[in-house]
């Protein structure tokens, strides 16, 4: 597992089928209440409607069916989703939910650059750059 420091937070990053996958949950540990801003972030409706888009040009496995209900209630006061469901239900490769020592909240680059302009934009705009600079867990830099 590599970290990589931005704006003194180091952050871990995993690498999967040669993909990186950035921890949000490392992104929000010293924000008050971080934890339940990444469940907010994937209540929103465009952030469901980003995930699919991102899901459905890189997942070939992805349940597009089951998203369209997904997309349909979110936004609704009763709607909830935990990255474990939205990785269940729609078979999705963006986002990954690990337990354990290591666990958290890991979303590929894509999406975790997303997550961080929603969290606070002018973080989301310093942290793509110098994450781009770094090579990470697969040893090749991010290019943007």
């Amino acid at each position: 597992m590599a970290k990589i420091n931005v704006d003194n937070k180091e952050i871990s990053v995993i690498s999967i089928d040669e993909r990186d996958y950035i921890s949000l949950t490392d992104m929000v540990k010293n924000i008050e209440n971080g934890l339940a801003l990444i469940e907010k972030w994937l209540r929103n409706k465009n952030t469901i409607e980003f995930l699919g888009i991102w899901e459905e040009m890189y997942n070939p496995n992805f349940n597009s069916p089951e998203f369209e209900g997904i997309k349909n209630e979110a936004g609704l006061n009763r709607f909830i989703l935990s990255a474990k469901q939205w990785i269940e239900k729609t078979n999705a490769i963006g986002i990954i939910a690990k337990a354990g020592r290591y666990g958290g909240t890991y979303a590929h680059k894509d999406l975790a650059f997303e997550f961080a302009s929603w969290v606070s934009p002018q973080t989301g705009v310093q942290e793509k750059p110098i994450v781009s600079m770094y090579p990470l867990a697969g040893g090749i830099p991010l290019l943007y």
